[in-house]
């Protein structure tokens, strides 16, 4: 049969458009970043109440780096508040929290937040939540790689599986629906490999509105597909 597309299990979000919906306001970036960040508690709920079991957002990468000073601390200390805001509603509702990328290289004052709201979640099974922080797909790929030939494996070995199996995701299903907001049109070095047969939904929204009705907008589109992985409706056909 068709594959089925009701509600998603795992659900991406490059949150795009912060600084744009400030600066469309004539306030200064940090604005459009706090405002950003309460719009991404408002979708974990909302992901969280629909029944999204995985939800990943792009939350800073390895590229964002080379932003102002000032910005970059800014970010990390939303983050930060964040964390210690958020820990106790991630329980109350029974959300993991989950971080993909190189931990090491943030402020260790995020890390240590990072790392208690992990351990304190640890056993939340109801959603994961995916914050991917100082992350590049392309060196997900490369660690990948690294890492299977450490360990010694012959070519021949090396499967898709074992190559699934060293990504940050490791464990988890890929991303269905892969969203993007702000009107940009690309993934931004965003889960190169698990992005292989996701769904796409480009919206002109900037991050900051978009709120659980556009992400409802978002996942009954998503509803509306066949998805095929790879199969010709022909085949599809053939397969009901």
């Amino acid at each position: 049969m068709p594959e089925s597309t009701g509600v998603p299990a795992h659900v991406a979000i490059i949150m795009d458009g912060n600084g744009r919906w400030a600066t469309s306001r004539n306030l200064p970036r940090s604005e459009g970043h706090r405002a950003g960040t309460r719009t991404a508690k408002a979708i974990v709920t909302r992901c969280r109440e629909l029944g999204v079991r995985h939800l990943t957002l792009y939350t800073f990468s390895r590229e964002n780096w080379s932003r102002p000073k000032d910005e970059v601390a800014l970010l990390f200390d939303l983050l930060v508040d964040y964390m210690k805001g958020e820990l106790q509603n991630l329980l109350d509702q029974d959300i993991r929290l989950r971080v993909l990328g190189e931990m090491d290289g943030l402020p260790f004052m995020v890390r240590q937040a990072l790392s208690h709201v992990m351990q304190k979640t640890a056993g939340c099974r109801t959603m994961t939540l995916n914050l991917a922080l100082n992350y590049s797909g392309r060196e997900e790929i490369l660690r990948a790689a690294r890492a299977l030939a450490a360990r010694g494996l012959t070519a021949a070995a090396i499967s898709e599986e074992a190559f699934a199996a060293e990504l940050y995701t490791a464990g988890q299903p890929d991303p269905d629906l892969i969203i993007r907001t702000s009107g940009e049109l690309r993934l931004s070095n965003y889960l190169l490999f698990q992005a292989a047969y996701s769904e796409f939904y480009f919206t002109e929204t900037l991050w900051p509105d978009f709120g659980p009705e556009e992400l409802e907008r978002a996942l009954a589109d998503f509803q509306g597909r066949q998805r095929r992985f790879g199969k010709t409706a022909q085949q599809l056909e053939a397969d009901t």
